[in-house]
């Protein structure tokens, strides 16, 4: 069935070509080597048996929106052609298509939106520090409690030492102060 030998160009592939050439002739990085795209994931098994199930709920919604706004914008184009076409005066225009356009309602794309922005983060299963998932999926109880012991320490040292230096200031009396107050001056 052919294997091996080449097939003619076709009329269509010649265009494809010629275009690709022209292209090339014009491309500011031509003859100088592409740099190496980065990333920051690395590919793991999980997520490739994740992708056998098809889209995930948040690449659906994602697209929903896309085909949303893509459908108000053809709307909104369509309105004002006709818009236009039936008003001569353009402030008469103007006046009808801001009223239009402020009557529009994009409650649907909006409510799209702010499930989208509210479920992404956990539906999107995004890699995690593991210093700071605990944050999110271990006990509250007792994460809190590692969190919080070094500041009860300080507060601990804090109204230790704040006792014995008020009892030692209070015994100069009046005089006693101004005359500390007044060497650390002098020095």
């Amino acid at each position: 069935m052919g294997q091996g030998a080449t097939r003619p160009e076709t009329p269509r592939e010649r265009q494809e070509r010629e275009a690709l050439e022209a292209d090339l002739e014009s491309s500011p990085v031509r003859g100088r080597p592409l740099r190496q795209r980065l990333r920051n994931f690395r590919p793991d098994a999980e997520s490739g048996v994740r992708a056998l199930g098809g889209p995930t709920a948040w690449m659906r919604r994602l697209r929903a929106i896309e085909d949303a706004v893509d459908q108000h914008e053809r709307q909104l184009a369509e309105a004002w052609r006709t818009l236009a076409e039936e008003r001569e005066d353009p402030v008469e225009f103007a006046a009808a298509w801001r009223e239009l356009a402020e009557g529009w309602s994009f409650a649907k794309v909006n409510g799209l939106i702010e499930r989208h922005n509210r479920n992404f983060p956990a539906e999107a299963r995004l890699p995690m520090d593991p210093r700071t998932r605990v944050l999110l999926q271990g006990p509250i109880v007792p994460t809190l409690l590692r969190m919080a012991w070094p500041n009860v320490l300080v507060m601990v040292a804090q109204a230790a030492t704040a006792k014995p230096c008020k009892m030692r200031v209070t015994s100069f009396g009046m005089a006693g102060l101004v005359w500390k107050a007044m060497t650390k001056v002098s020095r």
